[in-house]
């Protein structure tokens, strides 16, 4: 895999993933991404000239995408419409970017013969109840609750369709949600850290008891290299990393870390269609491809996030107004 191709690499998980690679292998990185909002080109700052090529583009863009698939020796593919609330405003580019463009590249690993692993969410199951002891494996059904979620699944489906029918090289990986560098203000740890830096108090949705399993970026990182490298062609791996925490224990973590009373936080109007619970049962990836992450304690993560979100201020400041005057809007 001397050259990997990175779709979506100037955003969140995808540029974690850039600096993962970089410093951890000797592959060079070509990163193909639209720039949209979500996308950064400060989050691939400092990375070695030759050993990273950015090309700004659509994955929709067909003749784009057939040759940089044919400059590449593996693909992985973080490219996706990912914020909930936007796609209930507009469905649309969730469809374009998520159907579509993971379609485009589905095809072009079939001309080119190109190893191809597609990113997910574990929002494709759904959610679990509150006290539900069972977690997300890869035999859960799917049943998506937001056009998100759905497009999410569909992107899934279509790559196991291609996998089954024409003998296209690729896996797949459903991850639990992501903090860490990087992360544009709009996501829920951020938008509260860099709320409380601004001396703006932290927003909950509704009782805050909704439930997510964290999962720190560098070890999603080092999940899916590990799946590139060592996964088999044709299967699906959950990435975990048993960080299952409720939105209200979140929010008093990062007050109490960042020096605030815990109660120094507002309730707000829950969004619509909000899933209760995510977990995910990680066992097949860590048995099977012999992987563990780095951050076990969420804590020391959400720490080093904060000192992240600290230092650097410069990236993620001319987003911030922005992002809370359309929350106003909203009453949230």
């Amino acid at each position: 895999m001397a050259n990997l191709l990175v779709t979506g690499g100037a955003g969140f998980i995808g540029s974690n993933f850039v600096h993962h690679v970089v410093a951890h292998t000797d592959h060079h990185v070509t990163v193909l991404d639209k720039l949209t909002y979500a996308g950064n080109l400060a989050s691939l700052a400092g990375l070695p000239e030759d050993r990273l090529t950015f090309v700004k583009g659509d994955i929709t863009d067909a003749p784009l995408v057939d040759e940089l698939f044919g400059a590449a020796d593996a693909v992985v593919h973080y490219a996706a419409e990912s914020h909930n609330d936007n796609s209930l405003h507009d469905p649309r580019p969730f469809l374009d970017t998520n159907i579509i463009g993971t379609y485009t590249l589905l095809e072009a690993a079939r001309r080119h013969g190109t190893r191809l692993h597609h990113i997910s969410t574990d929002e494709v199951y759904g959610d679990l109840e509150l006290d539900d002891p069972d977690r997300f494996t890869e035999n859960t059904p799917y049943n998506p609750s937001s056009p998100y979620s759905s497009t999410k699944a569909g992107s899934d489906l279509l790559v196991r369709a291609w996998v089954r029918s024409f003998g296209v090289e690729a896996t797949i990986s459903n991850c639990s949600n992501n903090y860490g560098p990087y992360q544009h203000v709009e996501k829920f740890i951020p938008r509260q850290i860099t709320n409380v830096i601004r001396g703006i108090r932290p927003k909950l949705y509704g009782k805050g008891e909704n439930v997510r399993d964290w999962i720190h970026a560098d070890d999603h990182s080092s999940a899916v290299l590990t799946i590139l490298d060592k996964g088999e062609i044709g299967e699906t791996y959950l990435i975990g990393a048993d960080g299952e925490k409720d939105n209200k224990t979140v929010v008093e973590l990062i007050l109490s870390e960042m020096g605030q009373p815990a109660d120094a936080y507002d309730h707000v109007t829950d969004r619509a269609g909000h899933d209760m619970r995510y977990a995910i049962d990680s066992t097949k990836l860590r048995t099977e491809l012999g992987w563990t992450p780095q951050y076990q304690d969420f804590e020391a993560g959400l720490s080093a996030t904060i000192d992240w979100y600290r230092r650097n201020e410069e990236w993620w400041a001319s987003a911030k107004d922005g992002v809370e005057a359309f929350y106003a809007a909203k009453g949230q």
